[in-house]
Order: structure tokens, then sequence, then C-alpha cells
């Protein structure tokens, strides 16, 4: 699937670049009975519908005529969100100082859920501070890793 995905990004990279987007990941799933192939795309400012429209749009017919994926799937072109997923090294890269949200798959000191700011990077070890520890865990050890953009929102 990763071969899939990279094949895809090639693809998409430029024609991301030529409407003013970046890739921001870009994800071949299945979920129940069904293949879903996610490119998420980004911008600075934010990302609009019609930006997402025009990507699918430029994407359409060359993903076609590459043929990578020979299952039937379902396109979804979209934005990484407010609390975005990092997931790959320049993700985590680019956000060390800020705020993050950590789901582990096993339990650190009984605990696997954490929230705390992300203070470093290497290699796949990623560090983060939460307000009474410090600790080091490898990508590849957590379901994920999001950034908390909404920590300080209150709702009125």
């Amino acid at each position: 699937m990763a071969n899939v995905t990279e094949k895809i990004w090639e693809l998409a990279e430029p024609l991301a670049s030529d409407l003013g987007l970046s890739i921001w990941d870009v994800r071949y799933v299945k979920e129940g009975a069904d293949w879903f192939l996610r490119i998420f795309i980004d911008k600075e400012g934010g990302v609009s519908i019609d930006d997402c429209v025009e990507m699918t749009h430029a994407i359409d017919g060359p993903l076609d005529e590459l043929d990578p994926i020979k299952d039937a799937y379902t396109l979804e072109v979209s934005s990484p969100g407010a609390e975005r997923a990092l997931t790959r090294d320049e993700h985590f890269e680019k956000y060390i100082g800020s705020k993050v949200m950590v789901k582990l798959i096993r339990p650190l000191d009984g605990k696997r859920e954490f929230k705390g700011i992300l203070k470093g990077y290497d290699k796949g070890d990623v560090t983060v501070e939460t307000d009474d520890t410090s600790f080091v865990f490898n990508k590849k050890e957590a379901s994920y890793v999001k950034l908390d953009d909404f920590d300080d929102y209150i709702a009125e």
C-alpha cells in the first residue's frame, strides 16, 4: 500500500503545486468493505471547499490514466483539519513547540492519552512534555499524534 500512496503522492504533488496547494498526506485505507483514497491538501491560510473541488478535478483524469489501484475505491480530497494528524517526519519537525494530543497503542505509566508540547523529533522518536513529565516514544507506538488547536477554545 505504501507503494500505491507514494505513486499517487508523486502524481498529486505537481498538480497541487499548480493550484497553489501542497500535499499534506495520502492514505489508501479499507473501511468495512470499501476502499478509500484520501488526499489531504493544505495551503497557507487554510483550504476551502473550492480548493478540494479543483484538486479533485485536476487529479481525476491523471489518476485514471496512471491506474495504480485495481480495486474499486472512493476518492476523497480534503483538508487535514485543525486537529491535523502528524504522520510524516516533516510534520513533526515543522510543529516542534506546538501543543499536541497523543494516544499510545500501549499504556505508558498506566496512561494511553496525553496532552503536551511537542519538544523534539529524531528519526521517529517523539519527545512530548506534559505538565508533570517529559517522555519519548517512537511514532509507530502511537495510534495518533495530532495538533491540539482547540485546547484554549471555550464554548459560549
